[in-house]
């Protein structure tokens, strides 16, 4: 397989994460407009944190309360500590994981995240989230989709700016999963710092070659829901989903969280 060309002039939304994350697995241009948001909103850096927490408890969760063993984990990001295979596989070594992106970085870098347990299982799928199809294809080779699957969709769908678009390919992902399958997503708005989160996401959309993205409101992002039955709390604010310290939770973030099973 040709591998792809990575293009460093243009920031991509996994190595500004990283960068916001304190990673090293970025570039000048990615740094560049990860400066430019904290310029402007300088929560994003703790939006990037607390989403990194949400997905450790909601991966917790659904290991250790709703028993699933399977996970598709699209827009998977760079590897970091506490990867959904590493929580998961924590309390249940048995469970398979397969990870999904487009960065050509996050390829190169794709066996760190396949250290799987013995027992385990870990893939790496190089696709896009407008593929969903492609990904089915590919994840059944290592997923059972006659067992329940948890649905990981971390950040990922702002980057379908369409709302038709983004509902349509989360509603083709969610109908190929068995019932008693999970949806485990979180989304940025803007119903926290309001027009400063408008004006970053303006100043990230102007930048020549980035994926344009938006931010949804609170209905809007619950819509992809749609069908399922949502996890207490139900969709909140980020930092309040299940929160290990209810008493510590801290300002609320752009970014609003839900978990939700198919009956």
């Amino acid at each position: 397989m040709n591998e792809p060309k990575i293009d460093k002039d243009v920031p991509h939304p996994a190595r500004v994460w990283n960068y916001l994350l304190g990673g090293k697995d970025n570039y000048p241009a990615d740094r560049e407009a990860g400066d430019q948001a904290v310029q402007v909103l300088p929560e994003v850096v703790r939006l990037a944190r607390e989403s990194r927490q949400y997905l450790n408890r909601a991966v917790s969760y659904l290991v250790e309360e709703a028993g699933v063993r399977q996970f598709m984990d699209i827009g998977t990001g760079l590897p970091t500590a506490d990867n959904t295979h590493e929580v998961a596989q924590r309390s249940a070594p048995e469970t398979r994981v397969v990870y999904v992106d487009n960065d050509p970085l996050v390829l190169t870098y794709a066996q760190a995240l396949l250290t799987s347990t013995a027992e385990g299982v870990t893939d790496y799928v190089h696709a896009d989230l407008r593929e969903p199809d492609a990904i089915l294809e590919q994840a059944a080779r290592v997923l059972d989709f006659e067992r329940p699957i948890a649905l990981m969709l971390m950040g990922i769908t702002e980057f379908l700016p369409d709302d038709r678009e983004a509902y349509d390919i989360v509603d083709r992902l969610v109908a190929a999963l068995p019932a008693g399958s999970y949806l485990a997503l979180y989304a940025t708005t803007n119903v926290v710092h309001g027009e400063r989160t408008d004006q970053a996401i303006r100043m990230w959309n102007q930048v020549e070659g980035t994926t344009p993205m938006t931010a949804r409101s609170v209905a809007q992002i619950a819509r992809f829901f749609r069908g399922l039955e949502l996890v207490e709390p139900g969709l909140v604010e980020i930092t309040r989903w299940r929160p290990v310290h209810p008493d510590l939770t801290g300002e609320p973030v752009d970014g609003y969280a839900g978990v939700g099973r198919r009956p």
